[in-house]
């Protein structure tokens, strides 16, 4: 919908903008066609109205001429000709309201509707003209707030992923969970309790550490990964296993930070942990021309009900993508045969630039 007829107040400010120009047209008719004053501003006032509702037509035609990307000619002739089709319907409702003017006893104007023609057509090409500018500066206006409104919700989505990543990191199930297989293996296994409080300090402060940036290297992303299915291999044993492919050459690779987090813990909670047997948790990144192809899959229980955990984590991811990429990113999810793998789609950026 264009932006000034979907808000009163906008509406009513580019209404009252073209006060002015209607005096100026009442001024035209009677110093320059003769016209006796009240007919000159009888036939200015509603001729202006419907004129301000034609040039608001220039939305499109600006819309679809981009300054940035389109070239002077095709500028010109787009708006030219636009300026003139405007001008000439103008010209035909003038003639109409002229008529009626005549009909209801005022019969100045339309005697002089002829010296007329020629001053509404340059006026009418003038005006266009200035709402070509004016739609031009609020397309402007309008990309600047979006802009600015991408940004915010990047930086909240971005803050929102961190909390609640930190808050399944924190969270007193998962903290019970690793303390309790900490304690279990004093006894049996001090090596392994050593090294699962190891792992639990570095996945914490380095969930800390990398959650406050804006992107992280995709090496940096799959240690966070590898340190938490760490964690979680020490609890299930060899009913967890994992299964991680990273090219070397992507290791650089930008990317929003704890973006696999939750497509992992979704893994190893609404999958690995109702196995009896357990099974393999794949990570994979490759690089496909200029995107980065990210996947997380894992067997489940096709038996058991799914949970909803499982929507709420993929859901921050989809909009963190979306926010930040748009249409360059997507994410995919295949669920059937026992099996469930997330896929995500991002532009390939490395540290260094673009690919």
């Amino acid at each position: 919908m264009h932006p000034i007829i979907a808000s009163r107040d906008r509406l009513a400010l580019y209404l009252a903008v073209w006060i002015p120009a209607a005096m100026l047209v009442a001024i035209e008719f009677a110093t320059l066609s003769g016209l006796p004053w009240m007919a000159a501003a009888a036939m200015a006032g509603p001729l202006s109205l419907a004129y301000a509702f034609v040039c608001l037509a220039a939305w499109y035609p600006c819309r679809a001429t981009p300054l940035q990307s389109s070239g002077i000619p095709r500028l010109i002739g787009t708006h030219g000709a636009a300026a003139v089709l405007s001008s000439g319907l103008w010209i035909v409702l003038a003639s109409v309201w002229a008529r009626l003017l005549a009909a209801l006893g005022s019969s100045a104007a339309f005697d002089h509707f002829g010296d007329q023609v020629p001053v509404l057509f340059v006026t009418g090409v003038l005006l266009f003209a200035l709402s070509v500018f004016a739609h031009y500066l609020l397309i402007s206006y309008e990309a600047a707030r979006q802009s600015e409104t991408r940004s915010l919700e990047l930086d909240v989505l971005a803050r929102d992923a961190q909390l609640t990543a930190l808050r399944a990191q924190v969270n007193p199930h998962f903290l019970f969970n690793s303390l309790h297989s900490i304690a279990s293996l004093i006894g049996s296994n001090q090596a392994g309790a050593r090294r699962m409080c190891v792992l639990l300090a570095d996945f914490l402060r380095d969930s800390v550490r990398f959650g406050d940036r804006d992107q992280i290297t995709l090496g940096q992303e799959f240690s966070l990964v590898r340190q938490y299915l760490g964690i979680e291999q020490i609890r299930f044993g060899a009913r967890l296993a994992v299964h991680e492919e990273l090219a070397p050459d992507i290791e650089d690779a930008l990317v929003p930070p704890l973006l696999l987090q939750p497509l992992v813990e979704n893994a190893v909670k609404h999958g690995i942990a109702g196995l009896l047997e357990g099974g393999t948790v794949t990570v994979r990144a490759e690089g496909t021309g200029t995107d980065l192809m990210l996947t997380v899959e894992n067997p489940y229980d096709a038996d058991r009900a799914a949970a909803s955990g499982t929507r709420l984590g993929l859901l921050n991811v989809k909009r963190r993508l979306d926010t930040q990429f748009g249409p360059l990113a997507s994410v995919r999810v295949a669920d059937g045969g026992g099996r469930y793998r997330a896929e995500i789609r991002l532009p390939l950026v490395s540290s260094g630039g673009a690919r």
